[in-house]
């Protein structure tokens, strides 16, 4: 029998029962489950990571969906359990689902949402951050600093580099990636090189208003190209940045010889998936390249890092979080809850999971609909005509 784990209950005689594996931001997602009669039990295990069978006491003998985390397990066992609790529903707050074994849930009949459409402006904030932090050594003079080293202005210290005039380079121009393309062509008037296996056409047209204004104005204006190959952009750019979907296409897709395709100066940023970068080839090339400097989110044995890269000048890390703004992540938790509600409730889908403001507005109720399930097609489940 599975360890109890401990949990605070909201509305302990609601009819509906769902479980959030984690607390998580905000209380709205709170009070619209408890609004449709839900007794919500939030995990408060002092654990980073549940296990399966933390989970499994989590669940019980009767639960109607649960809420999920994408550093858990979600596949047979968790399913099979779920499903003998009478669940049918799990979401995973956040948009990716690396986690979940979407078959495992067909089998099982049960739906798997996540929340697109909130982390977008937030991802690409950071990914521009760390380009950033990493061009002007920002972390390296905070430590420094701190380190009570600073005795006086030197001519040579902590020299980065330029962004304006430079080029940025972006490898997928989806809506993360074309949000981070835009506040560097705009922000730091840096030029844009680009691939991507579909045309980013608004991305472009961006680029060439944008350069028609600063030359209007008497500025040097700024220039798009769409790259034929990704090395293209990996030979071209000053800043790349990743922003990739992970599957086996994708994995390692920056290894050592592209590394070495780039400038000795380039900076590299991922804010996509960490196995998108074979980290063990990116320390050795950081230590022989220390005027390369690169910027992670993520990483490929999160949440650990390849040995050596910690000790790494050149190296701007943090701890996956692209989408930790208040309202961002607030967002998610609202639409997970959503999810999970609207399988219980038996609400159709929504048509447009990237296209969820109506959801998040505080002032109005939100659709009678699940904002974003993964499987829906595979179970059968009706699309939303609002």
């Amino acid at each position: 029998m599975a360890k109890p784990v401990s949990i605070e209950v909201w509305n302990p005689n609601g009819k509906y029962r769902v479980v959030s594996t984690k607390p998580m931001p905000g209380t709205r997602w709170i009070n619209l489950l408890i609004a449709q009669d839900c007794r919500i039990e939030i995990c408060t295990e002092k654990k980073t990571i549940l296990s399966v069978e933390d989970i499994i006491a989590l669940i019980g003998q009767k639960c109607d969906g649960v809420i999920g985390q994408l550093t858990e397990d979600w596949g047979e066992t968790l399913f099979a359990a779920l499903s003998r609790a009478g669940g049918t529903a799990f979401s995973n707050m956040a948009v990716g689902y690396n986690n979940v074994d979407v078959n495992a849930a067909n089998k099982y009949g049960v739906a798997v949402g996540n929340t697109p459409g909130v982390l977008t402006e937030t991802t690409a904030e950071l990914a521009a951050s760390l380009s950033l932090a990493a061009a002007r050594r920002i972390v390296e003079a905070d430590e420094f600093m701190r380190a009570g080293l600073y005795d006086g202005w030197l001519p040579n210290l902590f020299v980065g580099n330029l962004l304006k005039g430079q080029t940025v380079g972006v490898i997928g121009a989806g809506r993360i990636g074309s949000a981070y393309a835009r506040m560097m062509v705009e922000g730091f008037k840096m030029n844009l090189i680009y691939y991507d296996l579909y045309q980013a056409t608004r991305l472009e047209k961006f680029v060439t208003a944008y350069g028609e204004f600063l030359k209007a104005n008497g500025e040097q204006p700024v220039y798009w190209k769409r790259a034929s190959t990704m090395d293209e952009v990996l030979q071209e750019a000053d800043v790349i940045s990743l922003h990739p979907i992970l599957d086996k296409t994708t994995y390692h897709l920056v290894n050592k010889e592209r590394l070495a395709m780039m400038k000795k100066e380039a900076i590299l940023v991922n804010c996509s998936r960490g196995p998108v970068v074979d980290e063990v080839a990116l320390v050795e090339h950081l230590k022989q390249n220390p005027m390369f400097r690169v910027g992670l989110d993520v990483f490929e044995d999160e949440p650990f890092m390849k040995p050596g890269l910690a000790e790494m000048k050149n190296a701007v890390v943090v701890p996956h979080i692209a989408s930790a703004s208040k309202w961002t992540r607030e967002g998610m938790a609202t639409l997970a809850a959503l999810n999970v509600l609207g399988k219980i409730k038996g609400y159709p889908i929504w048509s447009d999971p990237n296209r969820v403001v109506s959801f998040l507005n505080e002032n109005v109720p939100p659709p009678a609909a699940c904002p974003s399930i993964v499987n829906a097609k595979a179970l059968g489940l009706p699309v939303s005509k609002l």
